[in-house]
């Protein structure tokens, strides 16, 4: 009878430990986590990408006779 005591408490305290299976846990959250970034930066890559190219071609046709080189991405550079 004592030996079962023994293995009894032997075993709560083995499943007791679970420090293991929190690291793999810890481990698959930071990796979802990564997954989703890269999924919204593909996603919003274009988006935000268009975005500034507006923005930095309605800059540069508003800046007027002023001699200019235009720093927009695919942009033909403007002034003399």
């Amino acid at each position: 009878m004592k030996g079962d005591t023994y293995m009894l408490a032997r075993l709560r305290k083995v499943t007791k430990d679970d420090q293991g299976a929190s690291a793999v846990e810890y481990g698959l959250l930071v990796a979802a986590v990564a997954a989703i970034i890269v999924v919204v930066v593909f996603a919003l890559g274009n988006i935000v990408n268009e975005v500034f190219t507006n923005t930095c071609d309605t800059i540069a046709g508003q800046a007027g006779p002023v001699a200019i080189t235009s720093t927009c991405p695919g942009a033909a550079p403007t002034g003399g």
